[in-house]
């Protein structure tokens, strides 16, 4: 087996043993998952209680009010995405290792799509319910947030390895993060509107498919770099 393979085979093993890894921390930390989920629940359920029940109204507001709140879940467990492994030294461990450190972050961002991006997807359409939506509206939303919770999950990887560390830095975490994730709130609640109004969500769906792949290619560079620049 030539060395090349052999590097190759050796990458893909590191990065499935860290995976596991990942998801068995996930797993043994279980209730920061389902604080993750009791939030979304709560954000999106008060909306409904503080406008009044206007169906109209609510199908109006119903999928950004989602969006939102699946934004602020999400990012409510950023900072632990390299912290714990900051605190006991394991991150530096991980830098220094044979493995390119932007397929690292990759994995970790991967783990915490896993732990938080697609419970949020399952529990969007549910929760979209209270808001009138229609079916097709709800599959929109529920395919939306599947796309749009690992660009939140890759950009904030970018933020919390700028700021690790640092006192204050969920703060900054926030931010930073927020003004970026802009662009994914907008097509994502602008889907919703547009299945709902009968105008067909896919170009939306398409750009925020653009946008991923863009943030795939990109975060996991920008956020390997950080973390050289924060463990400096």
């Amino acid at each position: 087996m030539s060395p090349a393979i052999q590097n190759q085979s050796s990458s893909f093993a590191m990065a499935i043993a860290l995976l596991r890894r990942d998801l068995l921390l996930v797993y043994r930390r279980r209730s920061d998952s389902v604080t993750v989920l009791v939030f979304f629940s709560i954000v999106v359920s008060l909306f409904p209680l503080g406008v009044g029940a206007d169906p109209t109204m609510l199908r109006l507001i119903g999928g950004g009010v989602v969006w939102v709140a699946a934004l602020l879940s999400a990012m409510l467990s950023l900072p632990r995405l390299f912290s714990s492994d900051f605190a006991d030294g394991t991150l530096e461990q991980l830098v220094l290792s044979p493995q390119p450190l932007a397929l690292t972050v990759g994995i970790k961002c991967l783990a915490h799509w896993l732990a938080t991006g697609i419970p949020l997807a399952l529990m969007a359409p549910l929760l979209g319910l209270q808001f009138g939506l229609d079916s097709d509206a709800l599959w929109v939303l529920s395919l939306g947030v599947l796309m749009g919770t690992p660009i939140l999950s890759l950009i904030g990887a970018v933020g919390t390895a700028l700021t690790l560390g640092l006192r204050g830095g969920n703060l900054l975490v926030a931010l930073l993060v927020l003004p970026l994730n802009i662009p994914v709130l907008i097509l994502g609640a602008g889907a919703v509107d547009a299945a709902q109004s009968g105008l067909g969500a896919g170009a939306h769906l398409s750009l925020l498919g653009a946008l991923l792949i863009m943030t795939l290619i990109g975060a996991p560079f920008a956020a390997a770099s950080a973390l050289r620049i924060s463990l400096d």
